[in-house]
């Protein structure tokens, strides 16, 4: 089996197993409905952010939120598989272990991907006007953004092995990822310290960029190249520090 027909068929595998569990699409969709629709209506009716009101402002966020919980949460799936001895059949076959992560990691790209798209077209219902270059400019920007999220959650569950393990440092990752990414405020005129930290974090680019993506430029800190510039930085380093801990986990069998 070549590389290229390994990495197809472990990312067949797991959109197969993804289209079977409907609970994990239904359940995926209801949060950021529930940020959009309570917490934006809530603060949207009184306040302003940038000339939108604020469930517009923050409609950016939720969807790069959307795409870093599912992208993350993502990889207490190799946990299940390790338990189901499924990961050591993969390991022990005559493919890279590259070839492997990238499999698992385009499965999960898929799946947020899919779920994005879900609440960008939530986005017409609280009056995001889109026109075509916005919406599929907003789209495209999934994929760096699912691949680098998802990179994130393959590395910590590939060197992780109990759920609830997962769970606890998942949640020290990404709350923090999400509250300091920009997602629920303006970034132009924070402290140093707490702009260091969010100036730090990937997904505060990914946000201003789909934040000008779907609002406009105007709203946007930096230019769409320094974002896209900072999350391929991002995603490399990450799929090098995911194929490595691929490679350890291995040699751990």
């Amino acid at each position: 089996m070549s590389e290229a027909e390994a990495v197809l068929a472990m990312w067949r595998r797991e959109f197969i197993v993804y289209l079977r569990e409907r609970e994990r699409i239904i359940s995926s969709i209801v949060s950021p409905i529930m940020w959009i629709v309570l917490f934006g209506t809530g603060l949207g009716a009184n306040v302003e952010v940038q000339g939108y009101n604020y469930q517009q402002f923050m409609f950016p966020g939720i969807v790069a939120m959307t795409v870093l919980f599912t992208s993350t949460f993502y990889g207490i799936y190799i946990i299940w598989d390790r338990k189901l001895d499924f990961l050591k059949a993969v390991l022990v076959a005559p493919v890279s272990r590259g070839a492997v992560f990238f499999g698992k990691l385009l499965g999960g790209c898929t799946e947020s991907m899919l779920q994005g798209l879900v609440v960008l077209l939530l986005g017409l219902a609280i009056g995001i006007s889109f026109t075509p270059y916005s919406f599929v400019l907003a789209f495209l920007l999934l994929i760096p953004l699912s691949l680098l999220m998802g990179s994130l959650g393959l590395i910590i569950g590939s060197n992780l092995k109990t759920q609830e393990a997962f769970g606890l440092v998942i949640n020290f990752v990404m709350w923090p990822m999400f509250f300091l990414s920009g997602a629920l405020f303006p970034t132009g005129n924070l402290p140093a310290w707490l702009a260091t930290l969010t100036y730090l974090n990937p997904l505060t680019y990914g946000v201003d960029a789909l934040r000008g993506a779907i609002l406009g430029p105007a709203v946007q800190q930096f230019p769409l190249y320094v974002d896209l510039g900072a999350m391929l930085l991002f995603m490399l380093l990450s799929f090098w520090i995911g194929i490595v801990s691929f490679g350890h986990m291995q040699q751990a069998k």
